[in-house]
């Protein structure tokens, strides 16, 4: 079966979350008086991540939202920055900050191109409003928003691709992940899923030149950058 579908992962391979957050950041709480290293704060933010979403993949707490997640763990990248005492509307602006971030330059230019032969859907752990506001903000657009807020459950567990699959009526093996080459769980958790994978080079996701272009994992197709998928995929 040929592929019919893409997913694309968001932060870091659509997304510059780093930059984002950082700036959103900064924004904020710089006019309150506070000086820091924004980037640190967002690598920091970025870093509890994955130990959030263990609560739920573990099947310790209940599904709840990226969102609820990221609110929990900013309790936690407070206290590590020493800042205490902010209202809590404050406290919920920052967090929204994961609503305001931008795509990478080749974004813009290269999904109408895939769009133009294949369904596109981000198939993210972040919820569905996140990335509605992502997407009206960058004016880019897909034929769905799929992902962890449809299975219920977080990435790289199976049902989070495979309900994705289901949900355009594909087999896995009719949709393709897109993810940026240094996400290696991802891809191998698409893979296992019975899904395709392309691995896009994002070299500056946690800075310029740090992360690692070269996948850690078997992938389909590996391409320089959005367009360069294009252009392998024919489009």
């Amino acid at each position: 079966m040929g592929v019919k579908a893409l997913f694309f992962d968001m932060f870091g391979t659509i997304l510059d979350w780093r930059t984002g957050v950082a700036h959103s950041v900064e924004k904020i709480l710089k006019p309150l008086g506070y000086s820091l290293d924004w980037f640190e704060f967002a690598d920091e933010w970025r870093s509890l991540y994955g130990p959030g979403m263990e609560e739920v993949r573990s099947g310790r707490t209940p599904y709840v939202s990226l969102d609820a997640v990221h609110r929990r763990m900013l309790d936690k990248v407070m206290a590590r920055f020493e800042i205490r005492g902010l209202p809590d509307k404050v406290m919920e602006d920052i967090n929204l900050s994961w609503h305001r971030l931008d795509v990478w330059p080749d974004v813009a230019n290269a999904l109408p191109r895939l769009h133009s032969k294949f369904l596109l859907a981000p198939v993210s752990n972040a919820n569905i409003s996140m990335i509605a506001n992502v997407v009206r903000r960058n004016n880019i657009s897909f034929d769905a928003v799929l992902g962890a807020d449809i299975a219920r459950d977080f990435k790289p567990k199976a049902i989070v691709y495979q309900a994705s699959a289901e949900a355009f009526a594909l087999e896995p093996e009719q949709c393709m992940l897109v993810s940026a080459a240094s996400h290696n769980v991802d891809m191998k958790g698409a893979a296992s899923a019975g899904l395709k994978v392309a691995a896009i080079e994002r070299p500056d996701e946690h800075g310029a030149g740090k992360s690692s272009v070269t996948p850690k994992v078997p992938v389909d197709m590996l391409a320089k950058d959005l367009n360069d998928l294009a252009n392998q995929l024919g489009v």
